[in-house]
This record gives structure tokens, sequence and C-alpha cells, in this order.
């Protein structure tokens, strides 16, 4: 075995290049959430969003779903939001899980699987959120809050797939990539 792979109490081994991979992006999805935010009536509109889609894009549904949780869930409970932090890993590992499904296995290779992906992923975000927001505030407050959580999930989709394009044309993406292969 080499320094770069660990094994876990099941026997899988794990590369360094993976775990180091998946904190950097957790990370960024933190940074993302937590410095870029916008309050609402009940959370707060951010652009950690973007850097979930990336993940999954570059490194796959199971890095994505991992960094999304963690960065999401870390955000939350960093910035006070206790009562959130269970849903956001959920919903956040949920999208990632979806989105990567889609891309990477249904529609691999295809074109527009990035975007059916992420917008199936991002209509169960909101679904999800939702769902939360009515039981925690009542079914008023999350229906006001749906034009924002749209507004923060569609702008997520969008940055997170310009990013990506300008990845990938300029040849970043394929490396990126591939260094995990």
């Amino acid at each position: 075995m080499n320094a770069q792979t660990n094994v876990n109490n099941s026997g899988q081994k794990i590369r360094t290049v993976d775990i180091t991979v998946t904190a950097a992006m957790a990370a960024l999805v933190f940074l993302g959430t937590y410095i870029f935010k916008i309050p609402t009536i009940s959370g707060y509109v951010h652009l950690g969003d973007c850097m979930i889609i990336l993940t999954v894009a570059l490194f796959g549904m199971k890095k994505g779903a991992v960094a999304g949780a963690i960065g999401g869930g870390l955000s939350d409970f960093i910035g006070g939001y206790f009562y959130w932090v269970v849903p956001t890993l959920l919903i956040k590992c949920m999208w990632a899980l979806v989105m990567g499904l889609i891309m990477h296995k249904i529609l691999k290779d295809r074109k527009g699987a990035f975007l059916i992906g992420a917008v199936s992923g991002g209509v169960l975000h909101i679904i999800a959120y939702t769902l939360v927001r009515a039981a925690l505030y009542g079914g008023r407050t999350a229906i006001i809050e749906i034009p924002a959580l749209t507004f923060q999930t569609g702008a997520g989709i969008v940055i997170g797939f310009v990013i990506y394009m300008l990845l990938k044309k300029s040849g970043v993406a394929g490396r990126l990539s591939g260094m995990l292969g």
C-alpha cells in the first residue's frame, strides 16, 4: 500500500487525493454559503450551491454529496442556524446525488446532461427546503420564501454551469477530473 492510500474500517481503500479534493470543495461550498449570503425571512440566499454543482460535474456525485453536506451544514452550524444543519446535510447531499446520477450515470456523455441533472436536483432541493420551512415556520412563510429559494437554486445552477464550461473549454476540467481517475 502506498502513502496515498488509506484503508477505512470496512476495508475499502480511500486515496489521500480523494479526501483532499473533497475537503477543498467542502471548504469552497462553506465559503460560498457563509460569506456570500443575503438574509431572508427564514434563512438566507447564498452562492454555495454553485460549488456543489461544480463539484458534482468535476469529481462525481459522491464527492459532490459529501462536499455539499459538509460545507452547507457547517455554514448553518457556524452561522447559528442550528435547526437547519440536519436538513441542509440531507438536502444538499440529495441534490448532488440526483444531479450526479443523471449526469454521470443515466445521461452519461449526452448533451444537456449537466443541466438536466442540476435542474432535476434543484427542483427536489426547492421542494425539500419548502417542506422543512413549512414544518418549522408554517405554510405561509414557506410559500413566501419560494421565490428567494428558486432564485438561489437557479443562480447556483447558472453560475456553476458557467464556471464548469469555462474550466471545460480551457482544458482545466479534464485535468482536474483526470487527476482522480
